[in-house]
């Protein structure tokens, strides 16, 4: 009964407690539950009925709400309420009312000269971390998250190679990825620059010090690219997401002939929505190859010399199957 007369700010607060103490990062989930207890806060758990729930989701539709953060939302509250969130979530289920319809899109992937567009306008921006963040997304696949996290000792720049640390999923998380000669390039540069900002670089100092506008406490990481990357797309003249790059990079490891395993070994977790859109373009690749050796010129039959005993060659017969066969004695 207590816990039915407790406000859902209240249950939040607990939940959001005992959430950090098992995870290890709580941003989403107070992000998530930022937004119930805006609209439910004031509310008993008791309140939270089924039409609670669908006028919730209306509420936050209406506020322009990604239908997939609406279901993630929604789920955090279920978790909350216990038992009682386990009868509402049985009753939406059985009502096709649970979760909200998401529209899976697997992401673009930039062309060429979009690719050209963004690093030249983030090699010229004002912020010196947006070039070779940009550079970690498109040859090495790492997400935001992870670019931001990454920390010095994760680098490795005489052996050209970076470990990701905390990673979104389990498969990110830990995995090694090699440094093509474009990237190691970008953060052999960008070393030299950040020698110079803050001395000899230690271990745990993070790649992205935290500082506004300028870089100050490279014992924290910075908290977002998003400023620095919607200015260097708005100057590029490029539509798109700061995810798209990870999108970008998988793509071109398809259509390069990399397999399944080997994308999964640089990017992390892929989905089966995503491998099964990059086999396609793999098998495009391959068609355009295929098809390309339809224009080279065919062997002409007459280049071939005539047999001089009067009767067509073995080569001749083969060049011209329609023609009778000769006997050979």
């Amino acid at each position: 009964r207590e816990d039915r007369v407790r406000s859902i700010k209240e249950i939040a607060a607990t939940y959001l407690e005992q959430y950090r103490l098992r995870h290890k990062s709580g941003v989403f989930a107070a992000y998530a539950l930022g937004h119930v207890t805006r609209h439910l806060g004031a509310s008993m758990a008791v309140d939270i009925t089924d039409n609670a729930l669908k006028e919730y989701q209306t509420v936050r539709l209406k506020e322009s709400a990604a239908p997939k953060s609406i279901n993630e939302e929604v789920g955090f509250l279920l978790r909350m309420l216990g038992e009682a969130g386990d009868g509402i979530r049985a009753r939406l289920r059985r009502q096709k009312a649970l979760k909200l319809a998401v529209h899976n899109q697997v992401g673009k992937a930039y062309t060429p000269e979009d690719k050209l567009a963004l690093l030249a306008a983030a090699k010229a921006a004002r912020s010196p971390a947006i070039y070779p963040a940009l550079m970690l997304a498109l040859n090495a696949g790492m997400r935001d998250a992870e670019i931001r996290g990454l920390q010095w000792e994760r680098m490795d720049l005489s052996k050209a190679i970076l470990t990701v640390g905390d990673s979104k999923t389990e498969a990110g998380e830990g995995r090694t990825i090699p440094l093509n000669s474009a990237l190691i390039e970008a953060m052999i540069e960008y070393a030299k620059w950040y020698t110079k900002r803050f001395g000899t670089i230690q271990p745990e100092w993070y790649l992205f010090p935290f500082g506004k506008p300028r870089p100050h406490d490279p014992t924290r990481p910075m908290v977002t690219l998003k400023t620095s990357w919607s200015n260097a797309r708005k100057k590029a003249k490029v539509q798109g997401r700061w995810h798209d790059n990870r999108h970008t990079l998988v793509t071109d490891l398809a259509e390069s002939g990399a397999g399944d395993e080997t994308i999964r070994d640089i990017a992390g977790h892929v989905s089966k929505q995503m491998l099964k859109h990059y086999s396609h373009i793999r098998m495009e690749a391959k068609r355009r190859a295929l098809e390309a050796i339809v224009a080279k010129p065919e062997c002409k039959a007459a280049e071939i010399p005539p047999s001089t005993s009067g009767e067509p060659s073995r080569v001749q017969a083969v060049a011209n199957p329609g023609a009778p066969a000769a006997i050979v004695n």
